[in-house]
């Protein structure tokens, strides 16, 4: 089931819908069902990526001269 957003052309608001087959999807602030579907890219974590600790260096040699505040 993914993840899709989308913009309601009625009110403008921006919201993401889990969709199930066959599901129409309605916008949550006015229930309008004139949607435009936006690009979206998925997020993907790889195994042993992590974000630095307060203080860390994120790895970037040009990030914050090694004190990162990424964490």
């Amino acid at each position: 089931m993914p993840i899709y957003e989308y913009t309601c052309q009625g009110c403008s608001h921006d919201f993401e819908a889990l969709v199930r087959n066959g599901e129409r999807v309605e916008c949550p602030e006015c229930g309008g069902k004139k949607l435009e579907k936006r690009f979206s890219v998925p997020a993907a974590h790889t195994a042993g990526s992590r974000l630095p600790v307060a203080g860390e260096s994120c790895g970037k040699p040009s990030c914050c001269m090694g004190q990162c505040d990424m964490g």
